[in-house]
C-alpha cells in the first residue's frame, strides 16, 4: 500500500474509534440513570480498576501502559458526562499529589488545589469537592503525620488507595553541583534523598518548603539554589533537570488515599483502616490483648503505627490497616470486641486494595 493509502486507512480507523467512543458515552448515560435509580455513587474505583486490568491484560502491539493511560482518559470523560467531579488535592499544580489525582480521575475532572493537607479534608467536608487526594505513607520515610492526624480527627473515610512511584530529580539553573548553595524541597523528598544529598551536596543548606512546586519557584529565583521535584514540575515551570532518580532507594513509592464522605462497598479484595486506643484499665499488656483479637478472628494486619493523642499528653492512638472489609463477618466481630477494650475506636474506611501491577509514575 502507498503512504496515501496507509494514511486513509488510519483515518478510517480513527473515525471508527470516534464512533465507538460516542456509543460508549451513550451507554454511560444509561449507566448513570441506573446508578441513580439504585442510589449508587457515580465513582466506583474498583470497577474502574477491573476495566483497566482487563484491557491491559489483552494488550497486543499497543503497549499495556499506554492502554491504561488512554482508557483512564476515556473513563474520565465518561464520568464527567455522568456528573461533574471536583477533586481537592495538595497543590499547587505540578506536585506529586496533583499527579496522583490525575492518575485517579484523568483530565476531565475539575481540580481544586489547596495549600495544606488539612485544607483538602476541609474542602471535602464542606462539599466544595466530592473527593480529596492526600499522601498518607512513603515506602522509605513512613507515614505523613498531617494526613494521619486529619483522618483520625475528622469525619472523612478512605474510599480508595493508589501507589505511585516517586522519581525525585534535582532541578537547578546553577552551572554545576559545586555552585549550589541551597536545596529547596518538601520535608518528605529531602528525607528520601538524604544520603545522596550528603554525598553530593554536603555543604548545601537544606531548606524545607510547603511543597515541591514551591521549592521549584524558590530555585527559579535563586541562581545558587536547586529544588528536588518531579519531571512534571520541571516541565511545567521550565527549570532544568541536572540529575534524575536521586532518591536513596531505587524503588520509592508513596501511597495516596482518596478521602470522601463515604467509603467503598465490599469487593472481596479489600483493606480497612481503623484507629484505636486501649483502655487504661487493661494495664500491662493492654496492646497485646487488643492485637490478640485480630489473630483470634484470623485478620491480617498489614500496618500498625502510633500517634500522640490530641486528647491527653503521653497517651497514644494506634492506626492499623487490616485485610478485609467492615462488612466481612470476622472483621465485624473484631470491631465489636474491640469496643469493649478500647474507649476510642474509629473506622477510617474500607476500600479496594491497590493492585501493585497498576502502579503509575510520579507523586508528591
Amino acid at each position: 500500500m502507498s503512504l496515501d493509502d496507509l494514511r486513509k486507512r488510519i483515518n478510517d480507523l480513527d473515525d471508527g474509534i470516534l464512533r465507538l467512543l460516542d456509543e460508549r458515552a451513550h451507554v454511560m448515560a444509561d449507566v448513570a440513570s441506573a446508578k441513580n435509580t439504585l442510589n449508587l455513587p457515580t465513582y466506583d474505583p474498583d470497577r474502574e480498576r477491573q476495566i483497566l486490568d482487563r484491557l491491559a491484560a489483552r494488550a497486543g502491539r499497543f503497549p499495556a501502559g499506554a492502554i491504561r493511560a488512554v482508557f483512564r482518559e476515556v473513563m474520565s470523560a465518561c464520568l464527567a458526562l455522568q456528573a461533574p467531579l471536583k477533586i481537592a488535592y495538595l497543590g499547587p499544580e505540578g506536585t506529586f499529589s496533583h499527579a496522583a489525582a490525575r492518575a485517579l480521575f484523568g483530565l476531565a475532572a475539575t481540580y481544586l488545589e489547596t495549600t495544606t493537607i488539612e485544607s483538602v479534608f476541609d474542602a471535602v467536608t464542606r462539599r466544595e469537592a466530592q473527593h480529596g487526594v492526600v499522601p498518607i505513607e512513603n515506602s522509605s520515610e513512613g507515614s505523613v503525620p498531617h494526613a494521619v492526624d486529619a483522618l483520625i480527627d475528622g469525619n472523612l473515610l478512605i474510599r480508595a488507595e493508589l501507589e505511585l512511584e516517586v522519581a525525585q530529580c534535582l532541578l537547578t539553573q546553577a552551572p554545576g553541583l559545586g555552585a549550589i548553595e541551597r536545596v529547596y524541597s518538601h520535608p518528605q523528598p529531602l528525607g528520601q534523598c538524604r544520603v545522596w544529598l550528603a554525598k553530593n551536596l554536603g555543604g548545601a543548606q537544606l531548606v524545607q518548603t510547603a511543597s515541591t512546586v514551591v521549592a521549584v519557584r524558590e530555585a527559579l529565583a535563586d541562581t545558587r539554589g536547586a529544588a528536588i521535584a518531579s519531571h512534571l514540575a520541571a516541565d511545567l515551570y521550565g527549570l532544568p533537570i541536572v540529575r534524575e532518580r536521586i532518591q536513596d532507594r531505587p524503588e520509592n513509592f508513596t501511597r495516596f488515599a482518596l478521602v470522601s464522605i463515604e467509603d467503598a462497598p465490599r469487593t472481596g479484595s479489600d483493606k480497612t483502616t481503623i484507629a484505636f486506643s486501649p483502655r487504661d484499665a487493661l494495664g500491662r499488656g493492654a496492646l497485646m490483648r487488643v492485637l490478640a483479637i485480630f489473630d483470634e478472628e484470623q485478620i491480617n494486619l498489614t500496618r500498625i503505627e502510633s500517634r500522640p493523642s490530641r486528647a491527653k499528653p503521653w497517651e497514644y492512638v494506634f492506626l492499623a490497616d487490616l485485610e478485609g472489609h467492615r462488612d466481612d463477618a470476622n472483621l465485624a466481630r473484631a470491631m465489636s470486641r474491640l469496643r469493649d477494650r478500647c474507649p476510642m475506636l474509629k473506622h477510617l474506611g474500607s476500600y479496594p486494595r491497590h493492585a501493585s501491577g497498576s502502579r503509575s509514575a510520579p507523586e508528591r
